[in-house]
């Protein structure tokens, strides 16, 4: 008797907590700086939270370590629903396949809701002379060594999907060339000094528009409202290709789960209606939401695809 009177007490509490919150400003980390993805589409969000919610989200940028700094901070605060993270498969997803992190993404963060998925497309110079997706593999498996391709660092997004581009396209011998950022990337595939790279439709569509790079498809099964003419990779070359990386809001471990559910449940009412929609897709982004458990399931999926890849292609940081 005085379990079920204990268990009905802590439900009648957390209940209470549900409806009483938020009843302060909640503050969301994001652990990149400013005009980043992930800090856009956090801030987009939470000015929706804001308004549906009745308290000021509040944006705090902690960059720094390729994420891991604002995710720890998160991480180790109270778990109470008013520290929220702006998470993203950087430091979520990949970097503990890289490098020593001071977390455990699966076990020290409480998911609330997917927010975006960011697509990429495979670009090369204009002149390249293949007409599509497939003769574009053809002409790389035919002579490996003559080509190249970059990315915005080793270990980063644009690195693995490039590379498991190419192990589902069966290319092997190209060399890699990192750079410290997309800019760099892509400026060298422009001038045509590197032959092709695997980037975010956010920073390759508007040289795609100006024709200063051509595509062959989006790395998404389905087409992106970002690029609406690009054909996905895996129409266009016949490839099991479906990739994006993903943003969402997290809290620390231990959050009460109906403080979890109110949250997802006014993300997922945002993020289904039309103006959001539009200002994700004005971004480079798709809008996705989803329920904390389908979060969860989600990011164990990542996290293990991850892995493949990066043990697939040998990627190793120097520490």
């Amino acid at each position: 008797m005085k379990i079920v009177v204990a268990v009905l007490g802590a439900l009648a509490v957390s209940l209470a907590s549900a409806q009483g919150y938020p009843s302060r400003a909640v503050k969301v980390i994001v652990p990149w700086t400013p005009g980043q993805a992930t800090d856009i589409a956090a801030r987009v969000v939470a000015e929706r939270l804001q308004q549906s919610l009745g308290q000021p989200f509040v944006i705090e940028n902690k960059p720094g370590a390729g994420g891991a700094i604002g995710t720890e901070a998160v991480v180790k605060s109270a778990p109470d629903g008013y520290t929220l993270l702006a998470a993203s498969s950087g430091p979520v997803s990949i970097m503990l396949h890289l490098q020593k992190v001071p977390y455990e993404p699966l076990k020290d963060l409480a998911p609330v809701s997917l927010v975006a998925a960011t697509p990429f497309a495979l670009v090369v110079n204009p002149s390249f002379p293949a007409a599509n997706a497939r003769e574009f593999i053809a002409a790389i498996k035919a002579d490996p060594g003559k080509y190249t391709f970059s990315s915005s660092g080793t270990g980063a997004t644009a690195h693995l999907f490039t590379e498991l581009f190419n192990s589902l396209a069966g290319i092997h011998g190209v060399r890699h060339v990192p750079y410290k950022g997309s800019a760099p990337a892509l400026t060298d595939v422009i001038n045509g000094q590197i032959t092709y790279t695997v980037e975010t439709v956010a920073a390759t569509a508007p040289h795609i528009k100006s024709g200063r790079l051509k595509t062959y498809g989006v790395s998404t099964a389905k087409r992106t409202g970002a690029l609406p003419d690009a054909p996905p990779l895996a129409e266009a070359a016949g490839l099991q290709y479906d990739a994006a990386a993903w943003i969402g809001y997290a809290a620390p471990a231990g959050t009460p789960r109906d403080v979890l559910a109110k949250l997802s449940a006014e993300m997922q009412k945002a993020l289904q209606s039309p103006e959001l929609k539009e200002r994700m897709v004005n971004i480079g982004l798709d809008a996705v939401s989803s329920t904390p458990e389908e979060m969860a399931s989600f990011m164990r999926r990542e996290q293990d695809r991850y892995g493949a890849i990066i043990r697939s292609a040998n990627i190793k940081i120097e520490q």
